[in-house]
């Protein structure tokens, strides 16, 4: 039986690079996954970097399961990979910084 337009939910999918940010306005049946969303977007044809079977996604900042079932006005986030580690980022910007004002008197 076909989905009527009652049955559907609108939905967001975004992702953003340092570059450029895309989010995709969507409407989905009731009972679609957040991965299942994201394929449905077609959002990994703009960002082949995208890896459909390793995605990190969340819904409004908090991390979420793929399999999680989505809600009308949910925006499905897909993070990017971490380039460096903020704990070891952060101790590096202190050391430098400390190594600084001791050459400095």
């Amino acid at each position: 039986m076909p989905t009527t337009q009652a049955e559907m939910m609108p939905i967001e999918i975004a992702y953003a690079t340092p570059q450029a940010q895309s989010i995709i306005a969507m409407h989905v049946s009731a009972g679609t996954t957040a991965q299942q969303a994201v394929m449905q977007s077609g959002i990994a044809l703009q960002y082949p970097e995208i890896s459909l079977d390793q995605l990190v996604l969340g819904i409004f900042g908090k991390r979420i399961a793929a399999e999680t079932i989505l809600k009308a006005m949910d925006r499905v986030e897909i993070y990017r990979p971490l380039l460096a580690n903020p704990k070891e980022a952060r101790r590096q910007r202190a050391a430098a910084k400390n190594g600084k004002q001791s050459r400095n008197p």
